[in-house]
């Protein structure tokens, strides 16, 4: 048995966990594993109120909303054996805990507007191991995976992750380098930034360097570069609106709280236009 056997996606019955449902059907048929649809419900008063059959009601009702996209799942991937997990509390503690099981974790967004702090779009990428995908609505279909790069331990992970979607969907790739951010490199690299050319040269060659392993694990898959001299945030989220899925590591190279998102990944979650992967660096 695989050490991750499953396909998690979080289901709360809107038409925004509908998307997500069918991208992780999509998932688990692609990949060969199992889906497990999750359902958190929560207790609607304060926690020194006790009533015993008012949250019986309510746990029936999430058991039906369960059950309904247990089914829909089932429909949309027949081959998929579909497993339920009932559980009450905050979305986001839910899928953390549960993802420790599982492939990858899906769920879907409520569109661009800007999600609270303490969304499950936020939260849970932050401290999921596995990688999340956040689904959005979809625009024109582009067929196309975007990454982006900066030499980060997550970045090669992103770099891991989207050439095996791209592979597994029949996709294109466009790696991505906005390598305008000198607040991020090491001191004796600030340099660079006073000579585009050098910058040029020295970015340009990380980014093939980075790429090139995957275009040989993956030859199948028709894997581009672009390095643009814009910060990674403008860089990427300009390359979005040309995709349908883009994947970012958790951090890049500057210095963040290990239990935050760094900002180009919590900006992409917040404004790109298709879904975004995030994916964490493998534990050091």
């Amino acid at each position: 048995m695989p050490p991750y056997p499953n396909v998690l996606v979080g289901y709360d019955g809107t038409a925004e966990s509908d998307r997500a449902l069918r991208w992780a059907a999509d998932e688990a048929r692609l990949r060969h594993l199992d889906l497990t649809v999750c359902h958190c419900w929560r207790w609607p008063y304060p926690i020194s109120h006790v009533d015993v059959g008012i949250e019986a009601v309510v746990k029936r009702k999430g058991e039906r909303l369960l059950d309904h996209g247990a089914g829909q799942a089932a429909r949309l991937a027949r081959s998929v054996k579909v497993r339920t997990r009932l559980m009450d509390g905050p979305a986001y503690a839910a899928l953390v805990h549960e993802a420790h099981e599982a492939e990858l974790v899906v769920i879907g967004s409520h569109g661009q507007d800007e999600p609270p702090v303490g969304s499950t779009v936020l939260q849970l990428p932050a401290r999921a191991v596995r990688p999340v995908i956040v689904v959005r609505r979809a625009g024109a279909f582009r067929e196309r995976v975007v990454v982006g790069v900066d030499g980060s331990p997550a970045s090669d992970a992103a770099l891991a992750f989207a050439f095996e979607e791209a592979a597994l969907r029949g996709w294109n790739l466009r790696a991505v380098y906005g390598c305008w951010e000198p607040g991020a490199v090491a001191d004796s690299e600030l340099a660079l930034f006073a000579d585009e050319d050098k910058l040029t040269r020295s970015c340009g060659t990380r980014l093939e360097r980075a790429v090139a392993p995957w275009r040989v694990k993956y030859p199948q898959v028709d894997a581009r570069t672009a390095l643009v001299l814009e910060g990674p945030r403008t860089a990427l989220l300009e390359a979005a609106a040309d995709a349908d899925l883009i994947v970012v590591g958790d951090r890049g190279t500057g210095r963040v709280d290990p239990l935050l998102l760094g900002a180009t990944s919590t900006a992409l979650l917040r404004h790109a236009p298709c879904a975004v992967a995030i994916v964490h660096a493998p534990p050091a």
